[in-house]
């Protein structure tokens, strides 16, 4: 009896921790082309080089061919 309510308890407790995970970790991996177009749309009309501290470079791929 009480090994049965403690196995409830404890899956209960993991089920409710993966529903509660799922939006937060899961669904911005899976779902990746959502979440551009929110971050597009909140950095619409913003300029990465004026809001850039300390007259530092806007990040670029250090891995990327240069272009010359």
């Amino acid at each position: 009896m009480i090994k049965k309510r403690f196995n409830f308890l404890l899956y209960g407790f993991i089920g409710v921790l993966a529903l509660t995970l799922y939006p937060i970790v899961v669904d911005p991996m899976i779902n990746t082309n959502k979440y551009k177009k929110i971050q597009e749309r909140n950095r619409a009309g913003v300029n990465q080089e004026e809001i850039q501290p300390g007259n530092m470079k806007v990040w670029s791929d250090p891995f990327d061919r240069r272009k010359e």
